[in-house]
């Protein structure tokens, strides 16, 4: 991160991937909170084409992910000041699903702003496992959100340079982005919300009602196209 006099006004945006198979309320209360946390002025989320390391399994159509997250996102002013978009940025580009490819490419888009990556807890586990994951954790300011109670969540997998980087706000504490002149791994427990999309595709296969686990128009796209049943 730069944070020089000149620079005191670079724009901040917030960069979500996943497979949002589907979108649910944990994703946007994290998202909310990430952007008043980090005083974003953009969040982006990103639904991937095929994530590297879901190869093997049986997910939705990139563009029925994709829809479902430009209609949670629709009434964006009422879940956080930023303001919220879905990109096809990986739609459009499946032969670089890579996550340090993606934030190369909108690193371009955006010369003049500071990029922050949401992970949750599950995947900083494996980020070791990732590509170039050194320069994804030390080359980007990354934002872990984990669930409290997270206390079994640590850098111990990482090397003694990403570990440096790492900077540990659970217990809901805000970061000092004036003191920080350089990319850092945030672990943050802003959110407690114990929602998976295993659930919600569970509760849609053996006829339950997801209302709460959804915004009402994901869940009425989602029993429009018959997603989930099988």
């Amino acid at each position: 991160m730069r944070t020089n006099v000149t620079e005191s006004k670079r724009e901040r945006i917030g960069i979500y991937g996943g497979t949002f198979d589907p979108i649910h309320y944990g994703h946007l209360r994290v998202a909310a909170a990430i952007c008043d946390a980090f005083t974003l002025d953009q969040f982006f989320f990103v639904p991937a084409f095929v994530p590297p390391h879901k190869r093997d399994r049986q997910i939705s159509a990139p563009y029925h992910r994709y829809a479902m997250v430009v209609l949670a996102t629709l009434n964006q002013s009422a879940i956080a000041h930023a303001k919220m978009v879905a990109l096809t940025i990986e739609l459009e580009a499946p032969a670089r699903p890579y996550t340090i490819e993606t934030l190369q490419r909108l690193q371009q888009i955006h010369p003049h702003a500071d990029l922050f990556f949401v992970m949750g807890a599950d995947s900083f586990a494996e980020v070791h496992l990732w590509r170039e994951h050194e320069r994804l954790l030390t080359e980007y300011n990354i934002i872990v959100a984990t669930r409290p109670p997270a206390a079994q969540v640590s850098a111990q997998h990482l090397s003694p340079k990403c570990q440096s980087h790492v900077i540990d706000l659970r217990g809901s504490r805000r970061p000092d982005l004036a003191a920080i002149t350089e990319p850092k791994v945030f672990l943050t427990d802003y959110v407690a919300v114990e929602i998976a999309a295993t659930q919600v595709r569970e509760a849609v296969r053996t006829g339950q009602p997801i209302d709460g686990f959804v915004p009402s128009d994901v869940a009425r796209y989602i029993a429009t196209y018959d997603l989930y049943r099988d």
